[in-house]
This record gives structure tokens, sequence and C-alpha cells, in this order.
């Protein structure tokens, strides 16, 4: 009789390291998507880093026997910040630089508040800790949206990823409106109406004032649909340890596809603050606050 041992986490979730250096950027990706979305950010790190890719258990390029995606665990953020835990533990991986897109913010964010020595600097990258707007709060969304985005993955899924496609990205890159379209159709139907019920209807505003000890750096679209402006100056605001917005110009949530220049620059001169910044930044005034706006 042979012994089917478990699956390890970084079989399970398609881990790899690659590059080299002392550091660490941990890219994890967001709703939909898989590894691949970071392609065109990755040659910009590796030479300086050490960095970790992997895909989230919703995604389609997990082969089916090695799918863990569980409705219940993953019925929160709870549940995918445990594996991001599991997975770092398990590689032995302590004081990192995690670059969460989306959803993966607030998984960040969570794991964090676990787990502080695991991370040396949150960047949120179109994060939100809620789609829907209610009083004195602008989530993006009206509840009747959302629940229609419910009712079309259910309908006709391959119709609604299309559409949904066109209105994320920045339609003026079709390349990258086509590759987010492939990775979201290949997850199955059903696990994407369970994780868009996760995502959408997530509320973590009250889990913020909690990340007091790991540095956050929000990284904010100018036009996103997904999450508006001031959703990142209302984390900024709830973030209790040290906190700024890098507000750049683009349009989209996907910035790393659309405009990859641009959010590497950014991520650079965060990482290394102490080199030279570009000619094309520009230091203003918003609302008060002082932020960094990259064209």
């Amino acid at each position: 009789m042979v012994a089917v041992l478990p699956l390890t986490h970084s079989a399970s979730m398609n881990a790899k390291i690659i590059g080299s250096g002392e550091d660490t950027i941990i890219f994890a990706h967001g709703f939909g998507t898989d590894q691949s979305i970071w392609d065109k950010t990755i040659p910009f790190f590796t030479k300086r880093y050490r960095v970790l890719l992997f895909d989230w258990c919703f995604s389609g390029s997990i082969p089916e026997p090695n799918h863990l995606f569980d409705p219940v665990k993953h019925s929160s953020f709870d549940g995918f910040a445990n594996d991001l835990i599991d997975l770092l533990d398990e590689i032995g991986l302590k004081s990192s630089v995690f670059v969460g897109h989306s959803m993966s913010g607030m998984i960040g964010c969570l794991a964090s508040i676990q787990r502080p020595d695991l991370f040396k600097r949150l960047i949120l990258l179109g994060a939100s800790p809620r789609y829907i707007n209610c009083e004195d709060y602008e989530g993006g969304f009206e509840e009747t949206q959302i629940e229609d985005i419910f009712v079309n993955i259910e309908s006709n899924f391959h119709g609604w990823a299309s559409y949904f496609a066109t209105v994320v990205v920045d339609a003026n890159d079709p390349v990258a409106v086509d590759k987010f379209e492939k990775c979201l159709a290949s997850s199955k139907p059903e696990i994407i109406l369970s994780l868009a019920k996760t995502v959408f209807l997530s509320d973590h505003r009250d889990i913020l004032e909690k990340v007091d000890q790991v540095p956050c750096t929000i990284f904010q679209m100018t036009n996103d649909i997904v999450v508006p402006m001031s959703v990142a100056y209302h984390m900024q605001k709830q973030i209790k340890a040290e906190s700024t917005v890098e507000v750049i110009e683009a349009d989209g949530h996907f910035p790393q596809l659309t405009h990859t220049n641009v959010f590497v620059d950014t991520l650079d001169r965060v990482l290394e603050p102490n080199d030279e910044s570009s000619d094309s930044d520009e230091m203003i005034s918003l609302d008060s606050e002082m932020v960094n706006v990259v064209a």
C-alpha cells in the first residue's frame, strides 16, 4: 500500500522563488488572475531581489488534483491570510516586502496583524476594505450593481468575463484586456461566483486600525472604476502604522499590465527611497496631505 502524502503549500499554490538578493518581494495577484499577471514587472526586480510568486487556490492555473479552494474556508479573507502565512512559514521567509494587488492587499493586512514578523512593508495596490457604498463611505458600487455581477456570473460566465475585462482594465490596451479575460475565464464559474461574493460583499474597514506595526504604501490609480480615490485616503487615515499614498496617473485597475514602467518606477522608488527620483516625479499637495503623483 502506497501512502499518499499531503501536498505542500508550495506545490498546491504553484510557488516559486526567482532572482537573487538579500531582500524578498512577494507578489500576490488579485481576483480572477494568476501569477502571470506580474510577468511584465518581475524582470525589473530579479537582479536585486528574491521574488516569490504564487497562485491563490481559485486560480485556473492550478491543476485540478492540487485545487484546494474550499468554499467555506475561503468565504472570508481570513482563509486566504492563513494560506499565505502557512506558505511563508513553509518556505522560511520573514521580513519580506508584500505587494498585494486588489483583494490581496486586504489579505496582506490581515496576515500582518497575525504575524507582523513576516513583513517588512505592505504595498497595497488597488486595495479596498469595502466595495459597496454606504453612509459616509464611497466604495465604488451600489448594492444592486454587485448583485448584477453575481447574476451575470451565474447565467453567462464567459460573456460576463469578456465584458468585465473591458470595464476594469484600461480599454486602450486590448492586449491587457485580453490577458485578464483569459485568466478570469480559465477559472471555474462556480469558484469565481463564490469568490466574487467573498470579495465584493466584504467589509474590512474595522481591521485597518489593527495594522499598527508594518509600514504600508497604498498605490492608487487616478481612474480606477473598482476603487475610488477616496478609498486610498480612508485606508491611510485608519491604518495606525506608518502609511503613505502613491497616486499613479493611470486608467483601470491593472497598472502592472497597462502602465508597467510607471508602476515599476513607483515601486522601485518606494523600495529604494535614497535613489534619485526620476524627472517624472512631482510632489504636490492634495487634501492637505503630501502624496506622490507619477505621470
